[in-house]
């Protein structure tokens, strides 16, 4: 007797740019029957993607309802829903991390971020029913919904389900089950040093993107046969590997390569691992197969053109304070800097250039997308 594929939703983080995942989602909404209400039993997000996530599990009605209302979010949103713009709170906050520089004390007494994302919590609110979660599972809408956070403590990528499935542990990572919060998603879109460590059962967390080497594993772990990713990565063929630099980095070109190999590198490399697994188990004979060396079907949905361009057409909508910060670090200028705003640009005109690149980008794939779901 043969069984129905499980199919998981895998969303990465990457800030404003998970506006771009929704755009994707309108695509596949709209190319899915009317009447689908969830053709992902398993949703896994990490940082902004997390959001995404939960607030699709976390809502009732037809797929299309959801992400209207995921895109009516993102088309309106504003850097001060997110967190506080206004120069004295961002002075404070700054005058804050140089002083937990000088004294290691300083910072015992608080959770020290150079921005102030209470706003955001107030967003999740109204955007998340996390009761709705609960009878999805129970109902088997849905089978388990995940977010990743990194504990702190100990280094850990830590992924907090909910769903009828044993935890694990493996090196430097685990699954907690956990009735899923606001605090969980508050933890795991936490930038470190950016937005400030979020406080979960006596330990602290920030972004889950950070520490996040196999951002797959908990969807296969949760159970699902096949994937959907959406990525935020720019596409690889907008490098230039020929590239010269023509001076010494900017503070802000540094900070853009460490983040995105937080939020890039990280997945980009588990799909690596995840061709080279499905090209073996193509080739072994069925009663030989070793465990997890099964086949995952998946499909890919990434940028079509660089996020950094366009970025840098929108970033004259930030608030002041945040402009005169990036621009004092370099985050405004051609050549790489404005990979590091791009990730706090939660503005209109740049989300919804996101959006429409999501839904064109999917659209361009609409055989593979059938043709995934269909089989």
């Amino acid at each position: 007797m043969t069984t129905s594929p499980t199919t998981a939703l895998v969303l990465s983080g990457g800030g404003a740019r998970a506006a771009y995942q929704v755009g994707v989602l309108k695509a596949v909404s709209e190319l899915l029957p009317r009447r689908t209400h969830n053709p992902f039993p398993i949703i896994c997000g990490t940082s902004a993607g997390a959001i995404n996530a939960l607030a699709i599990a976390g809502r009732p009605g037809y797929l299309r309802l959801r992400i209207r209302k995921l895109e009516s979010v993102w088309s309106n949103v504003r850097a001060e829903d997110i967190y506080r713009t206004d120069i004295l709170g961002v002075a404070k906050n700054t005058s804050r991390l140089l002083l937990s520089l000088m004294h290691s004390g300083y910072s015992k007494k608080r959770s020290i971020a150079l921005l102030d994302n209470s706003p955001l919590r107030e967003l999740l609110q109204q955007l998340v029913r996390f009761r709705y979660i609960d009878e999805a599972i129970a109902s088997g809408e849905l089978l388990a919904v995940s977010t990743t956070a990194m504990d702190y403590g100990n280094g850990r990528s830590v992924t907090f389900f909910q769903g009828n499935h044993d935890s694990w542990q493996r090196s430097r990572r685990m699954g907690i089950r956990s009735g899923l919060s606001i605090d969980h998603l508050m933890a795991s879109s936490a930038i470190p040093t950016i937005f400030p460590a979020t406080a979960i059962d006596k330990s602290y967390y920030g972004d889950g993107a950070v520490r996040q080497l196999k951002p797959l594993s908990p969807a296969l772990r949760l159970g699902a046969d096949k994937l959907f990713i959406v990525g935020v990565s720019d596409n690889p063929v907008h490098i230039d590997a020929a590239k010269v630099a023509a001076h010494p980095p900017s503070v802000a070109q540094m900070i853009s390569q460490l983040l995105n190999s937080a939020f890039i590198d990280s997945i980009e490399s588990d799909l690596e691992t995840l061709q080279s697994i499905n090209r073996m188990a193509r080739e072994m004979p069925e009663q030989t197969k070793a465990n997890n060396r099964r086949y995952v079907d998946y499909v890919c949905i990434s940028p079509s053109a660089p996020i950094n361009e366009i970025a840098q057409q929108y970033v004259d909508e930030l608030p002041l304070s945040l402009r005169i910060f990036l621009r004092a670090i370099g985050a405004t200028e051609k050549g790489g800097g404005t990979s590091a705003a791009s990730y706090l640009l939660f503005e209109p005109g740049f989300c919804r250039e996101l959006l429409s690149l999501g839904y064109r980008d999917a659209l361009q794939q609409e055989e593979k997308i059938l043709s995934f779901f269909q089989s």
